[in-house]
C-alpha cells in the first residue's frame, strides 16, 4: 500500500472511523503492527520474519489522531524507533489503529495486541517501553488501565512510558467545537441545523479528546463546557510505571506558550502532572519551545531527551 493511500486511510479513520466500523466498511483499520507500511501478523513466525534481529527490549510506538506510524518519520527516513534501536538496542514496534474509535475501545484493543505480543514474540521479553504521540498517549494510558483491571501479562514488563504532545487534560478546541455544534443545533433554521449535523459526524475518538476520556463511563458524563468538568483526571497514571511527558510550544514567549501551547495541545494539558497522580517528578517533564504539534513527533532534540530517559535504570 502506497504512503499517500496510507495517509488518506489514517485521516479517513480518524474523521469517521467509528462509522466505518458500524457499517462494516473494509476501509476501517484494525489495531495491528506495521513495518515499512506492511501489516505484521502477531504470530511467532510472522514476528520472527519481520524482526530477524529481535531484542528482548522493545519500544511500542503509537501514533495520534488521523495519523499512521509515518507521523514519526524524519526527512532522512529515521524516526524515534529506529534511533532507539541503533543507540540502545530497542526493537521498534509500530502500531497502526483506527483513531476514530473511542479511546477506551482502542485501549482495550492495544492491551489485547500486547498480550498476544508477549506470548508470540520470538525472544523472551524483558522490557516494553510505551511511546505515545498525541492521542496515542491517551490510548497507551487506556491500555494500561484496561491491563491493570484484567491483570494482563504484558503490563509488568512496562517500566517506563513516554508521552509526546499528549493532551492529558483534554483539548480545548474540541470542547469549543461541541458547544458551537450545540448552539447551531438550537437555532430554528434548517441550514444551521444541517451544519450542526455535519459537525456532529466527527468521530467518537475525536470527541473523546475534548476531556481526554479514557473510559466509557467518562464519555457518558460529557458536558457542554469549555473548561474541564473535573479539576482532577479520573484515571491517574499507574504508579508502577515511570512516566515521562514531553510538550511543544510555539514560542519561548511565556504569554504565547500559555495561550496556544503547541497550537493544538496546551502546555497545561501536556504537562498537567498535578491532575495525573501524586509524585510525578517534574524532571520527567520537558517543554520544547519552537516545536509545534506537528513537529514534536519527529524532532532530534526531543529524541535526545527520550533517549536519556530510556537509558536510565
Amino acid at each position: 500500500m502506497g504512503q499517500k493511500l496510507d495517509l488518506a486511510l489514517g485521516i479517513l479513520n480518524g474523521a469517521v472511523g467509528d462509522y466505518l466500523v458500524r457499517t462494516d466498511n473494509g476501509l476501517a483499520l484494525p489495531m495491528a503492527l506495521h513495518l515499512h507500511g506492511a501489516l505484521v501478523a502477531a504470530t511467532r513466525v510472522a514476528l520472527a520474519d519481520a524482526y530477524p534481529a529481535a531484542t528482548p527490549r522493545v519500544v511500542v510506538l503509537v501514533h495520534g489522531l488521523m495519523n499512521t506510524e509515518s507521523v514519526f518519520a524524519m526527512p532522512d527516513g529515521r524516526d524515534y524507533g529506529s534511533l532507539l534501536r541503533a543507540d540502545l538496542g530497542l526493537t521498534p514496534l509500530y502500531v497502526r489503529y483506527n483513531s476514530g474509535l473511542p479511546i477506551a475501545d482502542n485501549g482495550v484493543a492495544l492491551s489485547a495486541l500486547l498480550t498476544t505480543l508477549a506470548a508470540e514474540y520470538p525472544v523472551p521479553l524483558e522490557e516494553i517501553v510505551l511511546l505515545g504521540y498525541s492521542m496515542g498517549g491517551l490510548v497507551v494510558r487506556a491500555a494500561s488501565h484496561s491491563a491493570a483491571l484484567a491483570a494482563a501479562p504484558w503490563l509488568p514488563l512496562v517500566r517506563r512510558a513516554l508521552y509526546v504532545g499528549t493532551p492529558h487534560r483534554g483539548a480545548p478546541l474540541e470542547r469549543v467545537g461541541r458547544i458551537v455544534s450545540a448552539v447551531l443545533q438550537a437555532i430554528p433554521d434548517p441550514y444551521t441545523r444541517l451544519i450542526a449535523d455535519l459537525a456532529d459526524l466527527r468521530s467518537d475518538g475525536l470527541k473523546d479528546l475534548g476531556d481526554a476520556d479514557l473510559r466509557h463511563e467518562d464519555r457518558a458524563r460529557r458536558t457542554l463546557r469549555v473548561t474541564l468538568r473535573d479539576p482532577e483526571h479520573p484515571v491517574p497514571l499507574l504508579p508502577a510505571i515511570t512516566h515521562h511527558l514531553v510538550a511543544g510550544a510555539l514560542s519561548d514567549e511565556r504569554w504565547v506558550t500559555a495561550l496556544f501551547g503547541d497550537a493544538v495541545v496546551p502546555i497545561s494539558s501536556a504537562t498537567g502532572w498535578r491532575s495525573l497522580g501524586e509524585g510525578l517528578d517534574p524532571s520527567r517533564v520537558r517543554v520544547f519551545p519552537g516545536l509545534s504539534h506537528a513537529a514534536i513527533p519527529r524532532s532530534l532534540d526531543v529524541y535526545a531527551q527520550l533517549r536519556a530517559w530510556c537509558e536510565a535504570p
